[in-house]
């Protein structure tokens, strides 16, 4: 199995997981990117090594438990609540765990999506695009603009978008809109 295979079944399995206890969830970061790029072409879908998946703090224990019922082993690393994929297992190849409605740091410009602001991808939840560009145009590390230039490279965000964003992240979109190949 190659690791592109080894990360679909992981992100799957934790949804299962997630989804068979009850767990309200959206499946964030580039796995939400590459199920969006993919109802567009799934020839165009960048490859990701880890899973990021958005749930609510007050439901910690909840998906704590499930994720560790389907195998996930949990350390908070270095502040971060990620499951490992078994006892052996590196943190960059693990789920990653986000909290939705929270900001991510004290002067990120917006707070994550909620888990609500999701649609039914398949096995997963995933997080809506216009959820997804908010949270890239936040975060907006190095990976981000790529992934929204990936989602404007398909055809999923364009011109029409910068209005409905507040202008911080309006005018980080129409950066990216103006030089779209970086």
């Amino acid at each position: 199995m190659n690791a592109t295979e080894k990360v679909r079944r992981r992100l799957e399995r934790a949804a299962a997981a997630l989804d068979g206890a009850g767990v309200p969830y959206a499946v964030v970061g580039a796995n939400a990117v590459a199920i969006h790029v993919a109802r567009v072409g799934e020839t165009l879908v960048r490859n990701t090594r880890d899973v990021d998946i958005l749930v609510r703090r007050a439901d910690f224990p909840k998906p704590q438990a499930a994720l560790e019922s389907a195998g996930f082993v949990y350390p908070n690393v270095a502040g971060l609540d990620v499951f490992l994929d078994g006892p052996d297992s590196k943190a960059g190849d693990g789920v990653h765990l986000l909290f939705a409605d929270e900001k991510v740091r004290d002067d990120a410009l917006s707070a994550n999506p909620s888990v609500y602001d999701s649609e039914r991808a398949a096995s997963v939840m995933a997080v809506s695009l216009e959820a997804l560009v908010r949270l890239k145009l936040t975060a907006f590390r190095d990976k981000d603009p790529t992934h929204i230039r990936d989602l404007i490279g398909v055809g999923l965000v364009d011109l029409t978008w910068v209005p409905r964003l507040p202008p911080p992240l309006a005018a980080r979109l129409t950066a990216l809109l103006d030089d779209p190949n970086g």
